[in-house]
């Protein structure tokens, strides 16, 4: 009876699985195809492998540039968050109190509000402070947007970190920022894991903030670039699919590689 569980459990797993695979395999079947092809039928092989699409897409966009812009904001959003999200977890767990619990509480009622509600607030702020339409300014913004949830998951992992050995640290003469750097920090490892490669799939793969917030197509990320396919009257599928294909392969490489750390984790520090 287990094995019948067993595999009746396998089986809808990998039917969900295809499910979710059949997208990505139709943008890539389709990006070898010619305009007319995917007009005919979308579901049939290439008859031919247009290797085209992809060398005109780096022809028409500068998608190198568009790389490093999307590196760019990629590498300042995670650096503050892992940074501000870990300290401030690191303090809050570590310092009980009304306030403590006060200040944590706002961070966790900051993950319910929908970007949507503020997004114009949030445009009428950057144009304030000068940080739109700039990488750096982008950077920031996803710091802002992204710590919450870093707060939230050191805290709980925090707790988990015997307090012994902080006290150990501080009779040998550590004060609290050595405490932090060379216990505290190396021991987050599985969670600042998780924290990077979440927020990477989100950083990487986010088209609206960048698309209120940069106004100069020379600081476009790979997203937006790719969004300039698209026509008014008419847009150049192979072209557009070629690109998202582009777009999402180092991310979809990497996500492959270091699933595994989401789920230890989460499993390490969130649920306890």
């Amino acid at each position: 009876m287990k094995r019948l569980y067993g595999a009746a459990a396998t089986l809808i797993l990998a039917i969900f699985a295809a499910i979710s695979f059949f997208p990505i395999y139709m943008a890539f079947i389709n990006s070898f195809k010619t305009q007319g092809e995917i007009f005919k039928s979308v579901l049939k092989l290439p008859t031919k492998l247009h290797f085209e699409n992809y060398t005109g897409v780096f022809e028409q966009l500068d998608l190198f540039h568009s790389a490093w812009n999307t590196i760019l904001v990629t590498v300042i959003g995670l650096a503050g968050i892992v940074i501000c999200g870990s300290l401030a977890g690191y303090k809050l767990a570590r310092t009980p109190g009304k306030l403590s619990n006060f200040i944590f509480t706002l961070f966790l009622a900051s993950m319910l509000v929908p970007f949507h509600s503020i997004m114009i607030t949030l445009t009428k702020i950057a144009k304030g402070l000068h940080v739109q339409g700039s990488i750096y300014g982008l950077g920031l913004i996803y710091i802002g947007l992204g710590v919450n949830m870093a707060i939230f998951l050191y805290h709980g992992f925090v707790k988990t970190i015997p307090k012994e050995l902080e006290e150990a640290a501080r009779i040998d003469g550590c004060n609290d920022f050595q405490i932090f750097t060379k216990i505290i920090f190396p021991l987050l490892k599985p969670i600042t894991a998780t924290i990077l490669i979440l927020d990477i799939l989100w950083l990487w793969n986010d088209f609206l903030l960048p698309l209120i917030m940069l106004t100069d197509v020379n600081n476009y990320t790979l997203m937006l670039s790719v969004n300039m396919l698209f026509g008014e009257y008419n847009s150049d599928w192979p072209k557009i699919l070629s690109g998202l294909i582009i777009t999402a392969l180092p991310v979809v490489v990497f996500y492959a590689i270091f699933q595994k750390y989401i789920l230890k984790g989460i499993a390490d520090g969130a649920i306890k």
